[in-house]
């Protein structure tokens, strides 16, 4: 090996002199009080605005598939935020 090649592997595990090990054990900081969920008004239209998927021959079959996953999960996300009582309206949103 060449004194060179020694140099490179020398540099890549060399540690920053303040560095020091994370205490993985410490207290977390308290999170914010959590703000209202407002579920989409069109919860597929991202999906939608990705264009066809490209599977051939199931292309529409696909993209209402797609839709009703991405529809459910919506349902299944707002129903969660009910019962932690964090659902909001689309009121809210306009605030």
């Amino acid at each position: 090996m060449s004194e060179q090649q020694g140099q490179r592997r020398r540099r890549g595990r060399r540690r920053s002199q303040g560095s020091r090990p994370a205490d993985l054990w410490r207290q977390p900081p308290p999170l914010d009080d959590p703000q209202p969920i407002i579920p989409a008004r069109d919860p597929a239209a991202v999906v939608r605005s990705l264009g066809t998927p490209p599977l051939q021959g199931h292309g529409a079959l696909v993209d209402y598939y797609l839709a009703t996953v991405v529809e459910r999960a919506a349902g299944v996300a707002a129903a969660l935020a009910a019962t932690a009582d964090l659902l909001g309206s689309p009121e809210d949103e306009e605030e």
